[in-house]
């Protein structure tokens, strides 16, 4: 099933939209993929943002060095949370490495026809660095969005799926990146008391040019989530000199996904950079903090409330999402 863009001018969440893109992305399925479901099993998930009345903000933070290098055995008292300015209360704190629950999503448009051999084999090299306690899924888009393999810990099944992709149409990039999200929003509520980390790894060489929804409506739906978003951007020589001068559309992307989101955006200037990235965001992935809070604003408004975390360490770098919707009932 193939979608289109009936238009860019809409901003906000669209329900239709939403719930049509749910339904047709497991519609999509080929029976390579059914095989693939068989296999596999339900990844549990993280705690939810907002529950029972209680809301409990879940933050998952990265703590480096200016070299770069992960400040890890922090402890709670290391740590300073401030919502709108003010100083909130932890309820939750854990350095552990806890299991995460990922999509890796594939760009597989026509574009990539080249750099597909070596994206699929970085792809593979990543999914083999995964914890046994770890499950990931695997998503490509191009024109249309396939689940190729559904959340398992089953790493065959994932370098199946990988190696299944091909190139060929155009590009539904914010499709890809809202069915993802809300494919983890289910896992929430079937498992609301499992603590799982969530990531989404997108890969992409180029512009949207085939989505139902806007950008605005992709970003929104990862603003609401407790999904950190990790973007790679591939780019000719040429594209990488727009990029760098900042007037690349596809790039302005790719870093607001991440930094809206508490992810990461990596721009390699050689496709043979891949591995090297996969592994910085893997390393990554298991270097991260998990705190919470209660939030201390009583207001139901559905405001945005900016997040700001500080580490009690000279030069510490934090970077965790930066902010949140407020509840609204």
């Amino acid at each position: 099933m193939t979608w289109r863009a009936p238009g860019r001018g809409r901003t906000g969440p669209v329900p239709a939209v939403a719930a049509l893109l749910a339904a047709c992305a497991l519609a999509v399925a080929g029976p390579r993929d059914v095989q693939a479901q068989a296999g596999a099993r339900q990844v549990p998930s993280q705690l939810p943002s907002f529950r029972a009345g209680v809301e409990v903000v879940s933050l998952n933070v990265t703590v480096t060095d200016p070299t770069g290098h992960y400040l890890t055995g922090l402890g709670e008292k290391d740590f300073q949370v401030y919502e709108d300015g003010v100083r909130q209360n932890l309820t939750y704190f854990d350095a552990t490495k806890l299991p995460v629950a990922l999509a890796l999503l594939l760009d597989t448009s026509a574009s990539m026809e080249e750099k597909l051999p070596t994206a699929q084999q970085a792809a593979i090299g990543f999914v083999r660095q995964l914890r046994p306690q770890d499950l990931a899924e695997v998503i490509d888009f191009d024109s249309r969005v396939q689940i190729l393999a559904p959340f398992t810990d089953d790493r065959q099944v994932l370098d199946r799926a990988i190696l299944q992709t091909s190139a060929g149409g155009s590009t539904a990039l914010y499709n890809a990146v809202y069915i993802a999200l809300n494919e983890l929003k289910k896992v929430i509520r079937e498992h609301p008391n499992d603590v799982r980390r969530q990531a989404i790894i997108l890969l992409s060489d180029g512009d949207d040019t085939s989505s139902l929804v806007t950008f605005d409506e992709a970003l929104d739906l990862a603003k609401r989530s407790e999904t950190a978003i990790y973007t790679i951007g591939l780019r000719s020589p040429e594209g990488l000199t727009i990029a760098r001068g900042g007037y690349d559309e596809s790039t302005y992307v790719l870093r607001q996904l991440a930094a809206q989101t508490g992810g990461r955006a990596f721009f390699p200037e050689q496709l043979k950079d891949l591995n090297t990235v996969y592994q910085q965001i893997a390393t990554e992935l298991s270097s991260q903090y998990r705190l919470g809070y209660t939030s201390g604003n009583p207001l139901r408004d559905g405001a945005w409330r900016r997040i700001v975390v500080q580490v009690d360490r000279p030069d510490a770098i934090v970077r965790t999402k930066p902010g949140y919707y407020a509840p609204t009932k």
